[in-house]
């Protein structure tokens, strides 16, 4: 301690450290806290910027990367083959052309791959970012380069989140009809502040618990008045964007803001749905101590057989080094869950919304913040406790690293089938209701992926299909089987 103590001057630690007080000053939402380029105190809103055709239909972070975010997608492309062959097969039929789309998700290279596949499929798109902390700046600048209407970049304040949400719906002379949404908050968007825009939309396509969960709230009040598909729940994003993703992903993040190594940590994972699942899976193969917290007796019967100790938070929050949440709820960790903690527990959520941990409460002039690292926070007590928050509670992966394009592939090859479906399908199919993907539609995604493993199908003989009462072609499963 007195050897690191000689070094640090008094202005270099201040500026690791930032109390609480400085930081309602000048937002804790700011870009300034979250990247690191020389031009983080001007807004993007501020700046005059266009792209190299004269346009200005849009708002990044800086026009000048578009060449360094185009490489990006280019790379990203390389492991996105089923989506690239989509747009190949499609491209000359246009099934979007007239589709006016807007989007609201994470804006990074694989989410770009699918926004030009749709524009390549006779889309015009218009986009925003679905969380403040995930957009990839030069990949936004690339689209804006493209001449995508992008208003979106890493660290905006919850005030631009709104202010680029309205840029992409409320514009003269575009009217969407279709929506893209990860969370929802598109969707409600248009929904309060642009009612008859809202009744002229022909389809949604929402991939996240959140978003879904809204959806079903409208159409369970009546207010629904578009039909909408919950791609969610589908077997291609439950089980491989949520499953294997944050299987692979929860440890990237984890690792790059922290450096901790897992072997004998012990850890609580909130939620043992699929994200929980593939969490524990990904901790437990490093040697950490796994706790899982739930509500639902299958899922903690699931957690049991999987040699999980099923517990309640305030059994064990004393005791544990990490503490992830993945419920897709509010306040499931509280500020007395928070207050028992240990010294040095790491606190981060990896469900969509940044309702989980309540980081609310901590915003008190007893604590002081110290920003460590991008996307890191000291939170300490007076006592001298921190507690380690990463990326204020809102979805680590996304936040604090990036996650597998492949598994990105098949949830974006997944969404653009959604809006072809919704967009083309004659009227009367789909009802003012949320509708599961059609299974034939699961079943396509996965097979368009199969060559990338060098995968070989069993085909049935008719004997065979007609014996088990299927079409040789498929579906292969019902509505009803769970994977």
């Amino acid at each position: 301690m007195q050897e690191f103590t000689k070094f640090p001057t008094k202005t270099g630690r201040r500026s690791l450290s930032r109390s609480i007080s400085q930081s309602s000053t000048d937002s804790y939402s700011s870009a300034a806290s979250y990247t690191d380029s020389s031009d983080d105190e001007v807004s993007p809103r501020e700046k005059q910027q266009t792209n190299s055709k004269g346009s200005s239909n849009f708002c990044v972070k800086n026009i000048k990367q578009a060449e360094f975010g185009r490489r990006e997608i280019e790379i990203a492309e390389q492991d996105m083959s089923a989506l690239i062959s989509l747009r190949k097969r499609a491209q000359g039929e246009k099934p979007l052309a007239g589709a006016k789309i807007v989007g609201c998700t994470h804006i990074t290279a694989q989410t770009a791959v699918l926004i030009e596949t749709l524009c390549a499929l006779g889309a015009q798109c218009r986009w925003s970012a679905c969380n403040i902390y995930s957009t990839q700046n030069e990949v936004a600048a690339a689209l804006a380069e493209a001449g995508v209407a992008v208003f979106a970049w890493k660290g905006e304040s919850e005030d631009d989140f709104w202010w680029c949400i309205d840029r992409c719906v409320n514009v003269d002379g575009w009217q969407a009809n279709m929506i893209l949404d990860d969370g929802g908050d598109l969707t409600h968007w248009v929904y309060k502040k642009y009612p008859s825009v809202f009744k002229k939309i022909r389809g949604i396509v929402e991939e996240s618990v959140t978003g879904v969960h809204r959806l079903y709230q409208l159409s369970k009040a009546g207010k629904l008045c578009v039909p909408a598909m919950n791609v969610n729940d589908s077997v291609t994003k439950q089980k491989f964007d949520n499953l294997y993703c944050c299987r692979e992903s929860i440890l990237d993040g984890l690792k790059r803001t922290t450096d901790v190594m897992f072997g004998g940590k012990q850890v609580v994972v909130c939620g043992y749905g699929e994200v929980g699942k593939g969490c524990c899976a990904a901790l437990k193969a490093l040697g950490a101590i796994v706790y899982v917290t739930e509500i639902d007796p299958i899922c903690a019967l699931q957690a049991c057989m999987d040699g999980f100790r099923v517990v309640k938070l305030s059994e064990v929050i004393r005791q544990v080094d990490v503490v992830i949440t993945c419920t897709g709820n509010k306040n499931v960790v509280t500020r007395e869950h928070l207050d028992r903690m240990k010294n040095s527990c790491i606190v981060c959520n990896m469900g969509h919304s940044n309702t989980e941990i309540d980081v609310t409460s901590l915003r008190t002039p007893e604590l002081t913040w110290e920003r460590v690292r991008s996307q890191v926070d000291h939170v300490i007590w007076p006592d001298g406790k921190r507690v380690v928050l990463l990326a204020e509670g809102r979805l680590l992966n996304l936040s604090c690293s990036t996650v597998p394009t492949f598994v990105l592939s098949i949830t974006a090859t997944t969404q653009a089938l959604a809006l072809i479906e919704l967009y083309n399908a004659p009227e009367g199919r789909y009802k003012q209701d949320v509708y599961l993907l059609p299974k034939k539609m699961d079943e396509y995604v996965a097979s368009l992926h199969l060559p990338s493993f060098d995968a070989h199908l069993t085909e049935l003989t008719d004997d065979q299909a007609k014996y088990l009462g299927l079409n040789k072609n498929g579906p292969f499963k019902p509505n009803y089987y769970r994977y």
